[in-house]
């Protein structure tokens, strides 16, 4: 379940309902920090470390749907738990329809509520995971030379080295070093990890000007 280091974040305006949820979350094992309002958890959170959100769909000032429009605004992927009373499913169901992990309906079991909770540790544990892998891709690129990165953006586009060399205007064997080099310098234990691994920079808008050319 979830990861080491990840936290929830409870968010309510009723402190009775805050404290409750905070109790179950921790008797449970799980780590848990309590907020008042969207507002004081946007300015005291790391928004990069692992973990995910509960919260009431309806607040004063951010409410629940603003808060996980605001993450899908900022690209951040946390997976928010919404919590509601029943005037306000509607608002619940389109904060689901815009991203959100699951609604929770009150008054609900704690054994709902700890479910719904794991599966989005789960959720966001891999988002972490993912996002950290892409950062490594990205910090490795950014230490290729630009001839190289002109190669590895040939390579991945299927030419080969004879093509690579011919479109550069250097020898083949001058595209093989320089292959040898990416293939090393991207950790890349083949062809198509490199592959994926250019798919990944394109994704985070990290395409060299040769790439986007092709």
């Amino acid at each position: 379940m979830g990861m080491d280091g990840a936290v929830i974040h409870v968010i309510d305006d009723d402190q009775g309902v805050r404290d409750s949820l905070v109790m179950l979350l921790d008797s449970a094992g799980m780590v848990s920090r309590a907020h008042a309002d969207a507002e004081s958890f946007l300015a005291t959170t790391d928004l990069s470390r692992p973990g995910c959100v509960v919260a009431d769909v309806r607040m004063p000032g951010m409410s629940g749907l603003d808060l996980l429009r605001y993450f899908n605004q900022q690209g951040l992927s946390i997976p928010l738990v919404v919590i509601t009373g029943h005037a306000h499913v509607a608002m619940a169901v389109q904060a689901l329809k815009e991203g959100a992990a699951d609604f929770i309906e009150k008054p609900f079991e704690d054994t709902v509520l700890l479910n719904a909770v794991s599966l989005a540790l789960d959720k966001g544990a891999k988002a972490y995971l993912d996002r950290r892998r892409r950062e490594g891709v990205k910090a490795r690129a950014e230490q290729l030379t630009p001839r190289e990165r002109e190669v590895m953006d040939l390579v991945v586009l299927g030419l080969s080295n004879k093509a690579a060399a011919a479109q550069l205007a250097i020898s083949v064997r001058t595209v093989e070093i320089h292959r040898a080099r990416v293939m090393d310098k991207m950790a890349a234990e083949s062809l198509s990890a490199l592959v994926r691994m250019a798919l990944d920079l394109e994704d985070m808008g990290s395409a060299s000007p040769a790439a986007a050319r092709a």
